[in-house]
């Protein structure tokens, strides 16, 4: 191993060449001796589906590695692993098994242990996922115990591009940290997502975890641009807003999330830009890290 790093660094220091290493496996980040620091617990989850429709594909695998953190963001250690398979109800396709390895033998008889599912996730303060809005949605449905827990994205609350990282997949930051990993199986992307959540980001020099619960802890504002004229559609698209058919429930209308700085003048703008400052009401709906990134807003 040791003639392997040695060339590694001859390769380095060429600059003509970037050597990546396999994600190692670690269990303990860093020791804390000092007993008045404030440690929380966490959870990183992981799940794999039968397809990206929460309301009709199912979960055929969930990962889940609880860790202990220092409110400043400091990864402390991990405890063991959960990693369990569950049949689906229909057969899984071929482009899932592609995708993830999964194959109808493999999940054959298997089910997750909800109970443990359960018991584990009461213990945590905090609960996150890579682009949680995908996985909060498909474990909420399964285990309610999930809706009673802040959640954080370290997709969406840790501004990658402001970094200099360009791209925001979980495998394309592992790369740009010199690490490689074997992808979409679940209990692999939480390792090498608590492995990323470690690392110092690199410009604000502040760890990624603690990029995470500094954004995750702030409230947004979603506005809901409801019965906004139809020949505003292209503005609003190109303000960054986005269209709700209506079909979860919640207003038909564009709508788009704001910091708590930015929605009074967001309000502004559209009572004088859109609705060129008619009495219509807009609705404005807090959202915290209870309810993000969950099908109940």
């Amino acid at each position: 191993m040791y003639r392997y790093n040695q060339l590694a660094q001859e390769l380095d220091a060429t600059e003509d060449f970037r050597v990546l290493q396999r994600l190692q496996i670690k269990n303990v980040y860093q020791a804390i001796e000092d007993d008045t620091v404030s440690i929380r617990k966490g959870l990183y989850i992981d799940v794999e589906t039968t397809g990206l429709n929460h309301d009709q594909d199912e979960v055929i695998e969930l990962a889940m590695i609880p860790f202990r953190f220092t409110r400043h963001g400091q990864i402390l250690d991990l405890e063991p692993a959960f990693d369990q398979l569950q049949e689906p109800s229909k057969p899984i396709s071929t482009e899932i098994t592609e995708l993830t390895g999964i194959t109808n033998e493999m999940v054959k008889g298997q089910k997750i242990a909800g109970e443990v599912v359960t018991q584990m996730v009461s213990q945590v303060d905090l609960v996150i996922a890579h682009n949680a809005n995908f996985d909060r949605k498909f474990v909420e449905i399964k285990w309610p115990i999930f809706e009673k827990k802040s959640w954080g994205c370290s997709q969406k609350d840790i501004p990658w591009s402001r970094e200099g990282i360009a791209g925001s997949k979980l495998e394309y930051i592992a790369v740009h940290y010199g690490f490689f990993y074997d992808a979409h199986r679940a209990e692999t992307d939480c390792r090498a997502g608590l492995e990323i959540l470690s690392r110092d980001l690199p410009r604000s020099d502040k760890s990624a975890l603690r990029a995470l619960l500094e954004n995750a802890r702030k409230p947004v504002y979603r506005i809901c641009a409801e019965q906004a004229p139809f020949q505003s559609k292209d503005i609003l698209k190109a303000r960054g807003y986005r269209w709700n058919d209506g079909a979860n429930g919640q207003p038909k209308a564009w709508y788009i999330d704001c910091s708590e700085d930015e929605h009074e003048a967001e309000l502004e703008y559209l009572k004088a830009d859109i609705y060129q400052n008619s009495t219509s009401f807009i609705p404005v709906k807090r959202i915290t890290a209870f309810e993000r990134f969950s099908n109940r807003i």
